[in-house]
């Protein structure tokens, strides 16, 4: 016995011994830490609560590891590789004086190296990291997060989920990417697999109460005509959105997300856009709603999922226009492009919509197009401010919208806000579900909303 005990002072056991204690001691530490909310940051829960754990079993395992291999040295007669630990006496002052400066410097060596590590962590918390280093091909996302209502919202408050279970599963995906970012075979454009996503009960409604009553929201959508005049015109939606009221009675758009009702549904494409099956369960008791005779169990791929607030707001921090003419009639309603240039909606639009094989190319020939049909046109003599400044309009609607080297464009991801420019609630609302006994999920304009 004796014997083997002395096995374990070969420098490879020491080493386990060393690693172990340290990481047990820091994982207790932390572990403490966690339970009194001092950190929240996902990043540290993945370096505490899978590194740490990690580098535990590799001490553990370095024990037997470095016996072995010493017992293996001596039956081959070479000499023990074990350590003989040093006397340390305090009562010498010069030893106790280097000991003392160790330890100092080591408590420094421990603040700068927490220090680093903290920074390197809120480092890979951020948007930039997430958009600019690791993720190149992020580009049409980071762009459009940029200029998007969450702009203040970090990547990982939304795509890495609670728990040590989500840190883990974000990280393995963040790993294969990373793998194919290096070998360059990424998809182009990158579509998003729904079921990747972390769910909006973990991600949305920290900030949103789904059963909140929002009653009536009006929006002007105003659009202009490729007429010399740019002429105005503005469609004013009164939307119903509704929600739970006060006295408890749930009508509108967010109907849809009451918790006492559950929708159910089966897609048969992982962009969830054909949908053959619905199931509805509320007060009012169920129905089931269906595509002609499908049934859920006989849709080929189908897996039914319950409706959630990203099956509608499928784009909520990463849209991009539907189309070039919506972006030019937002910049010209913004004021960035002005009206008074004859055929300036026209032009533009005419501009973006063109094939060009990288951003640097289009931006030259965007200015090239602008430039020169004003430069034809006598009636616009002495406009050329305002030429630059449609020329630099234009140039960032690009920037922002189209990337070549993506392959995205206006349109490229379906928005199902709606149902003018993608299905969106027509996947649903077609009248072509139809329950058992003949009711419809109908079509009716003004269940949702009230054109003025």
């Amino acid at each position: 016995m004796a014997r083997d005990v002395r096995l374990i002072r070969s420098p490879i056991s020491i080493a386990g011994m060393v690693l172990t204690t340290v990481t047990a001691v820091v994982f207790v530490i932390v572990l403490l830490g966690d339970l009194f909310g001092l950190h929240t940051n996902p990043y540290l829960g993945i370096l505490f609560f899978l590194v740490l754990p990690a580098l535990f079993v590799l001490g553990l395992l370095l024990i037997p590891l470095g016996a072995w291999i010493e017992r293996r040295r001596r039956a081959a007669g070479k000499p023990p590789a074990s350590i003989d630990w040093p006397r340390i006496d305090l009562n010498n002052p010069r030893q106790r004086t280097t000991a003392l400066i160790v330890f100092c410097l080591t408590l420094v060596n421990i603040v700068l190296v927490s220090l680093g590590a903290y920074k390197g962590v809120e480092y890979m918390d951020s948007v930039a990291f997430c958009g600019q280093v690791c993720h190149t091909p992020m580009k049409p996302e980071l762009m459009s997060h940029l200029q998007g209502p969450h702009a203040h919202v970090t990547c990982v408050q939304c795509h890495i989920g609670p728990g040590a279970r989500g840190f883990a599963k974000a990280k393995l995906a963040g790993t294969r990417q990373l793998i194919e970012v290096s070998l360059g075979n990424f998809p182009r454009p990158i579509v998003a697999d729904p079921d990747d996503l972390v769910a909006s009960h973990d991600t949305c409604e920290r900030c949103h109460e789904p059963g909140r009553f929002r009653g009536e929201v009006t929006r002007r959508i105003t659009d202009y005509a490729d007429d010399e005049k740019n002429t105005q015109s503005v469609t004013t939606l009164r939307l119903h959105v509704g929600g739970r009221d006060v006295g408890g009675q749930t009508a509108g758009i967010h109907w849809h997300a009451d918790p006492a009702n559950v929708v159910e549904y089966v897609a048969t494409d992982n962009q969830r856009q054909t949908i053959p099956w619905v199931r509805v369960s509320g007060p009012g008791g169920v129905r089931e709603y269906a595509v002609g005779k499908a049934a859920p169990d006989g849709i080929a791929g189908g897996v039914r999922r319950r409706m959630e607030c990203t099956d509608c707001h499928n784009r909520p921090s990463h849209a991009i226009p539907p189309s070039a003419e919506r972006a030019v009639d937002t910049a010209i309603l913004r004021r960035d492009i002005p009206v008074t240039l004859p055929f300036v909606r026209r032009e533009s639009v005419k501009a973006l919509k063109a094939s060009y094989p990288s951003e640097d190319a289009a931006l030259a020939a965007i200015s090239r197009s602008l430039t020169e049909f004003y430069r034809s046109q006598p009636t616009v003599a002495g406009a050329g401010a305002d030429v630059d400044r449609t020329v630099l309009a234009v140039q960032s609607i690009y920037r922002r919208s189209v990337f070549p080297d993506m392959k995205v464009t206006f349109g490229t991801y379906a928005n199902h806000i709606g149902h003018t420019d993608a299905p969106g609630c027509f996947r649903c609302h077609d009248d072509d579900h139809v329950t058992r006994d003949g009711k419809k999920l109908g079509q009716d304009c003004e269940t949702c909303h009230v054109i003025e």
